[in-house]
């Protein structure tokens, strides 16, 4: 697929868009680590188009004692794909994230 052709201003208002999705996704991971979101409130804002595209391994590695490493073993051991954006997670994949981690 070819990239678009995109005006000053067109270019202008993607990032715009871009750089508030960042914000906003930066806002949910503060607010997990902090203890004003729990790990269920955060998975069930899944269908939030940008809170959705938010990786998995991310949200683990917000948890206060999680690193990328625990993270990775964690997903290994649920069987979710590295790659995974938290809109993609199956049912039983979030049960099973909820119930190893909530």
């Amino acid at each position: 697929m070819a990239i678009p052709k995109l005006s000053d201003k067109e270019r202008a208002a993607a990032l715009e868009k871009a750089k508030e999705a960042r914000i906003k996704r930066a806002e949910v991971r503060e607010k997990l680590k902090t203890g004003k979101l729990t790990l269920k409130q955060v998975v069930d804002m899944r269908d939030d188009p940008v809170v959705g595209r938010m990786k998995v391994s991310t949200l683990i590695e917000t948890l206060p004692g999680y690193g990328k490493a625990k993270a990775a073993k964690i997903m290994t051991e649920l069987q979710i794909a590295e790659s995974r954006r938290l809109r993609g997670l199956g049912e039983r994949q979030r049960a099973a994230l909820l119930e190893r981690l909530g």
